[in-house]
């Protein structure tokens, strides 16, 4: 398996039932969609939920407050690797057993939990249908399930099980073009609002063993409106740009462009190809990322994210400089 430029391989540390038909097509599933978007940044809610992947089952404990002092956020592990990620008005700090790395970019601030940008959403039917169907009983709560089943080879299918009164997740599955479960996340209890004990919110953990995780954001990134100094020459169906960061450093100019369909995301980062040793051309996985890197002169391109390879090798191989700014 090839190793990953040292950014691409720091964005990763992070990274059952049967009902009925309850709701028709697309518009009502976009509206619980908007609902969890919403309802997972502003609600209080509190609970403990297993994540499965590749066979490896780790259990979690989460504390989500949004209250006068703005969003505060604890989460813990029970099992598995030792881990603690605490998020408020300060930033981000974090313990992490498995890993000594520093990341140093904004998708850090993602958790297990997917993430659904919705008003940027567009129009997902070039590369999904889009179902709203099924009920069940999930920790204790009743859930409607919201499916997404890809057209194409480009993307993974989703399964969002979204708590009937407030929309909240309880479930989320994610499985690839065979209709393989590739990761599962399912909470086991849950409380919300008033109910959450906000004594979760202090950590256990000394303040010295935390490393605070300065964002992409921080590091005298440039936004630009501008176009990218390098765009693709083809893109999978669906697939548009919806992010371009850039940073001039000594070394020259990187660049971070993400690559949405509404749904699925991959990120393309063009730097200088530093010393690593083993960083190499091809496809690599990490969990359920793929990544494929590729060398162009003295530059590094590679494009990652939970997507199939054949997606991020489409966009890592037709990356080009753009006339503009040549």
């Amino acid at each position: 398996m090839n190793s990953l430029p040292r950014k691409a391989l720091m964005l990763l540390i992070f990274v059952s039932v049967s009902g009925t038909v309850v709701a028709d097509g697309s518009g009502q599933a976009r509206k619980w969609l908007d609902r969890m978007t919403r309802a997972m940044n502003e609600m209080n809610y509190q609970g403990t939920f297993v994540y499965v992947r590749d066979g490896v089952v780790e259990t979690m404990r989460i504390t989500h407050v949004r209250d006068k002092q703005g969003v505060r956020e604890r989460m813990y592990s029970i099992s598995g690797p030792r881990r603690e990620v605490i998020r408020n008005s300060d930033g981000v700090r974090c313990v992490l057993q498995d890993s000594s790395s520093v990341v140093e970019d904004s998708l850090v601030t993602s958790t297990f939990f997917p993430e659904l940008p919705f008003e940027k959403m567009g129009d997902t039917s070039v590369g999904y249908d889009l179902k709203l169907s099924g009920e069940a009983r999930i920790a204790g709560k009743i859930a409607h399930r919201v499916s997404f089943k890809p057209k194409d080879d480009f993307r993974y299918g989703y399964e969002y099980w979204l708590e009937k009164h407030t929309g909240l997740l309880l479930k989320w599955v994610l499985v690839d073009t065979d209709q393989k479960v590739l990761a599962k996340l399912l909470f086991t209890d849950f409380k919300i609002g008033q109910s959450v004990d906000l004594k979760e919110l202090e950590s256990s953990s000394p303040a010295e063993n935390f490393v605070a995780m300065p964002t992409f954001s921080k590091l005298k990134t440039v936004v630009t409106e501008s176009s990218p100094r390098w765009q693709p020459d083809k893109l999978p169906p669906g697939f548009k740009l919806s992010s371009h960061n850039q940073q001039v450093n000594p070394d020259g100019v990187f660049e971070h462009m993400v690559y949405s369909d509404g749904l699925a995301a991959v990120s393309v980062y063009i730097e200088k190809k530093g010393s690593e040793v083993g960083v190499l051309q091809g496809v690599s996985q990490l969990g359920t990322n793929n990544a494929y890197s590729r060398q162009q002169g003295e530059l590094q391109i590679t494009a990652i994210g939970e997507v199939p390879a054949v997606t991020v090798k489409t966009i890592a191989t037709s990356m080009v400089r753009s006339v503009a700014s040549n």
